[in-house]
């Protein structure tokens, strides 16, 4: 079985990405997990998207800032006009300066430059990722999931949460969700969390990984391995 790695909030920044394949010693047998939110902010998005749409070692969960773009993305690639502009439904029209204003106004530029062919490869590209994955790597158990477990109940099936909860709520890192296993998770840069002190360095406790060091804030991007906790600082 080869190695599994974790990395969260890329944020479009493509040469901390590149970073990862000269850092790593990844090999075909192991697998590198994304945990969500590639795009929006940073300024090559779509670099990196292509990019790993050729690594088949390479998946990505999906993050609030993939679904606020794959929702507005859907909308912008009808033919716009004024038309259709005054036409959209004010919750439309509302998501989409929400989006522009929470940085994606750079994966939209970064969009608009790809050929019709490729616009049309991310799309389907960001319908193939995942909401969470659950892995049993040496023999410990680990939930890996962008954000956290909203509303959480020990007895609820992951299938019950809602998007909000898994995409945007952000984990009590003093409650051990899962004693029997390790809860993944990026979004919430590191500094922000108390016990971690300012720092921006992949945090450890009561069974929690975070992993979003804040590579979108000047900070690095963090990647992590499951299997020995080796970690890296791009």
């Amino acid at each position: 079985m080869g190695k599994i790695y974790v990395t969260s909030d890329i944020h479009g920044h493509y040469q901390k990405y590149k970073k990862i394949f000269d850092a790593l010693p990844l090999r075909e047998e192991d697998t590198l997990f994304v945990l969500g939110d590639v795009v929006d902010r940073g300024p090559e998005p779509m670099h990196i998207l292509l990019d790993m749409m050729e690594r088949p070692n390479v998946f990505s969960l999906l993050g609030n800032h993939e679904m606020m773009a794959l929702t507005c993305l859907k909308l912008l690639c009808r033919e716009i006009t004024e038309d259709a502009l005054e036409h959209l439904a004010p919750e439309e029209l509302q998501g989409l300066l929400d989006w522009l204003a929470d940085g994606g106004r750079a994966t939209l530029d970064d969009f608009t430059a790809l050929s019709p062919e490729q616009r049309q490869a991310v799309m389907e590209y960001f319908e193939e990722f995942s909401l969470y994955e659950e892995l049993t790597v040496e023999g410990k158990e680990y939930l890996l999931v962008h954000a956290g477990l909203g509303n959480f109940s020990p007895e609820k099936e992951l299938t019950e949460y809602a998007l909000e909860d898994l995409l945007l709520d952000r984990p009590d890192y003093d409650k051990v969700y899962f004693p029997g296993k390790y809860l993944v998770t990026g979004h919430t840069p590191t500094r922000l969390i108390p016990q971690n002190q300012g720092k921006d360095r992949i945090y450890q406790g009561n069974h929690h990984i975070a992993i979003d060091c804040g590579c979108a804030y000047d900070g690095p991007l963090g990647v992590f391995c499951l299997n020995d906790g080796r970690e890296w600082y791009l």
